[in-house]
């Protein structure tokens, strides 16, 4: 029996701990290639954070970049947007760089590494990039759209395209993404759209036993500018005036949270806005499920932050949840052809308030139209799917590298 090949996964946003409130889409990903290769993630270590080990068959490497208590440039909200709020954690970039560096180094001294896979093309990528040629190494990297949208300039452009052009492979999650790279003449040698999962056919899931509340509105993110809540705060302000029993429910974390709930009071809103704080995994099939909509008015940020595929949409619909959501790019390939009944421009507050409108007054049509969307997403986007169109990309770029 051929012995399993090891990939050396690059990360920034990773679990802390085991059913963590943090995105764990790059975790669950290691989780599942875990049964065909060796997976080893490098990661920043963070406060309170476990040690090193395994977690879901996944050996964890948290790199220190900081004293514990200060190691807080990744969590609650991400790089880009934790370096826009806390002018302070600028100072932690280069020991975060430096020491993700240097830990990378020592592992690939130290141990038999097949493949990198970075995600994200800054930094990780463009670290891998700097040990390819060394350590005779490939390396993916994978694109979740901040890095790509978010971080603009000559320099960092630059960079990107040498990140890109070195690796043996880049993926992308959505065909925006792909569209994108080509406007900005960035050619990698092999180019995929390959999205992150969910777990469609166990976690989100229709329940038809639980009944969907009345005039329930559900906010699922990180409260960064991307997600665009302010915009839904301004909505809700025009829409309680008709429906005073309208309700908000607001489950995330990140560095906008008190100006939002600021936002709340000088819009009057307390009795319809409620922040319910960071939720584990576990416990959002259930909110999915009781909600009457699910609302995400993405939008791009100032800096041109904007999302890649969303992951809470994604588990919205898995659960058969209606939406409404802002109309960025790539959201075309979750949403098909019902894109043009469900995004709207959250820019526009009376636009954004009538689609959420007409979405309540039609909950049986809004129903339909997540299920049809849910059930055309299923082989797009559910792990079996992602996880071996991951797998077939690393095994076939260590396959290409032996042959050089």
């Amino acid at each position: 029996m051929a012995q399993k090949k090891t990939v050396l996964v690059l990360a920034s946003t990773y679990p802390r701990w085991a059913n963590d409130h943090e995105p764990g889409f790059i975790h669950e990903l290691c989780k599942r290639l875990s049964a065909q290769f060796n997976i080893i993630a490098l990661v920043p270590d963070a406060i309170d954070a476990d040690p090193n080990g395994m977690l879901d068959g996944v050996y964890v490497v948290r790199y220190h970049y900081a004293p514990k208590k200060l190691q807080s440039l990744v969590n609650n909200g991400g790089i880009i947007n934790n370096l826009k709020t806390f002018w302070w954690k600028w100072l932690l970039v280069p020991s975060f760089l430096i020491g993700q560096y240097l830990a990378v180094k020592k592992i690939l001294s130290t141990q038999k590494i097949d493949i990198i896979h970075a995600h994200w093309l800054i930094p990780q990528g463009w670290i891998a990039s700097r040990f390819y040629k060394q350590f005779n190494i490939p390396y993916v990297v994978t694109s979740h759209g901040g890095d790509l949208f978010g971080l603009q300039g000559r320099a960092l452009t630059k960079i990107k395209k040498k990140v890109a052009k070195e690796a043996t492979a880049m993926t992308v999650v959505s065909q925006a993404m792909k569209d994108y790279l080509e406007q900005i003449s960035i050619q990698p040698k092999i180019l995929e759209v390959i999205p992150m999962g969910v777990d469609l056919r166990h976690r989100f899931t229709p329940n038809p036993n639980i009944q969907r509340r009345e005039n329930e509105l559900l906010f699922v993110g990180r409260l960064v500018p991307k997600k665009g809540l302010n915009f839904l705060l301004d909505a809700l302000s025009l829409l309680v005036r008709e429906h005073p029993e309208l309700r908000l429910n607001i489950v995330g974390f990140g560095p906008e949270e008190s100006k939002l709930k600021q936002q709340v009071m000088q819009l009057n809103l307390e009795k319809h806005v409620n922040f319910l704080g960071a939720l584990s995994q576990d416990k959002l099939p259930e909110l999915y499920h009781q909600a009457t909509l699910f609302v995400a008015p993405f939008v791009r940020a100032d800096n041109g932050d904007q999302e890649g595929l969303p992951v809470a949409l994604m588990e919205a619909i898995g659960c058969g949840c209606p939406a409404v959501v802002g109309h960025v790019a790539g959201i075309e390939d979750l949403l098909g052809d019902d894109v043009q009944h469900i995004a709207v421009n959250p820019h526009n507050t009376q636009e954004l308030a009538s689609a959420i409108l007409k979405a309540l007054d039609e909950p049986v049509l809004a129903i339909e139209r997540a299920m049809r969307i849910r059930h055309n997403a299923i082989e797009h986007i559910d792990w079996d799917s992602v996880a071996n169109a991951y797998a077939r990309i690393l095994a076939k770029s260590m396959e290409s590298s032996t042959k050089v």
